[in-house]
This record gives structure tokens, sequence and C-alpha cells, in this order.
């Protein structure tokens, strides 16, 4: 199966018991204007300061120093972050439409924080079953002294 990545460049800054940490010289993929691109360079430059830093496994057998590429699947960048933010405030709208009618102003806010909740709950669901697939992490596919 082969699937389009997005990389990113950086240096390798630390290791840590198998893990390099890579600092990249700019948010996001890099490719907020192309197609599949989700503008997270914009939002990292809005509300980010200072340099990015990334845990990636050191399967490639880098050292501090090292210049290095990481990829991430194309897409799951813009999937991860609907999933954290769209998927919770959608939830609460709809929590606070469902609770209104029933219950005035107390079941809007009793909707909204159940629609959160239940969001809450779907979210950290999905996470748990992505946190040992290799493809849904970043990785290194190559590297420079």
């Amino acid at each position: 199966m082969n699937v389009e990545q997005n990389t990113v460049r950086g240096t390798v800054r630390e290791l840590l018991d198998g893990i390099a940490v890579v600092e990249v010289e700019q948010g996001g993929c890099g490719r907020c204007h192309e197609k599949g691109g989700c503008g997270g360079q914009q939002l990292t430059q809005m509300f980010c300061s200072g340099p990015k830093r990334y845990r990636v496994v050191n399967d490639a057998d880098v050292r501090v120093g090292d210049r290095v590429t990481i990829a991430v699947p194309a897409g799951s960048i813009r999937k991860t972050a609907n999933l954290a933010y769209i998927l919770p405030l959608t939830a609460a709208i709809v929590g606070a439409l469902i609770g209104m009618p029933l219950a005035g102003d107390p079941g809007a806010m009793t909707g909204a924080v159940a629609g959160l909740v239940i969001a809450f709950l779907y979210v950290r669901h999905r996470a748990a079953r992505r946190v040992d697939d290799p493809a849904f992490h970043p990785h290194i596919v190559s590297h420079s002294s």
C-alpha cells in the first residue's frame, strides 16, 4: 500500500531511549496551499512561538546534530485536528440544541456539557486505537550528518 506523505526538515537536538527529539524548521507540513494541505502552518505561526520539537522513533540511528526529513501520512494532521476540535464543538452545539426545547436554558447547558463529554470519550477511544498504529506516527525518512 503506497500512502502519500507530507515531509518536513529538521535537526536532531536530543536522544532519549530510542526517541529522537527533532526541531523542525517550520510548523505543519509546509503544504498549506496545496491540495490536501490543512493550513496548520498558519495556525502554528499565529498561536505558537519558538521552535517546534517533535519526538520521533530513532529507527534510522540518527545522532544529535543530524539533519533529518520527517514524514507523516498526508491528511493525518487535518483529520486529527477535526477530531480534536471540530467534533467536540459540534457535539456541544447539537447537545445544546437538543436540550433547549426539553428544559430551556438549563437543558441547553446540560445538553452542551453532555455533548462535550460524549465527544471527549469518543476522541479518547479513537486515539487509544491509533496510539500503536505506526501509520499515524511521524517517522524519519532520510538523514545526513
